[in-house]
């Protein structure tokens, strides 16, 4: 018997800054995510994207790259469901978000710096496979 493949697709943007660190949120149980979320069902990648860092933050997307940069795939938080990450690379209007239970605090990490802190099984998956030299 074949076991059912069902992912729920997230979009997720990642914003890189002047020295090559990446932007987490920090969510109301302290646990560091990338910015964004769940894709709704038949809506565009890019405004999904959109859509879900401004529920989440306040925060404004002015740039996106063409196609995504990384892509993985782990378990969604407590089920055993799996969540595909489209991952694209993004520039923001500012860094002034509006505080909710998705987005308590924003701050900028090194992997090194990122591994030090509780972060989401699809951040340590994305971990995995960011390469700085190509944000340069």
């Amino acid at each position: 018997m074949n076991t059912p493949c069902f992912y729920r697709v997230s979009v997720k943007g990642l914003v890189i800054d002047e020295t090559g660190r990446f932007l987490l949120a920090k969510e109301d149980n302290g646990q560091w995510e990338l910015p964004g979320g769940g894709l709704e069902h038949g809506e565009d990648p890019i405004d999904g994207l959109r859509r879900e860092i401004h529920e989440e933050t306040g925060l404004v997307i002015t740039e996106v790259s063409k196609s995504p940069k990384y892509f993985t795939t782990s378990k969604r938080r407590g089920g055993e469901a799996y969540v595909a990450n489209v991952i694209y690379e993004v520039k923001l209007k500012d860094l002034d978000f509006v505080p909710s239970d998705e987005c308590q605090e924003l701050r900028f990490f090194t992997v090194d710096e990122a591994r030090q802190e509780p972060l989401f099984e699809t951040v340590e998956r994305f971990l995995g496979v960011f390469d700085p030299g190509l944000h340069n």
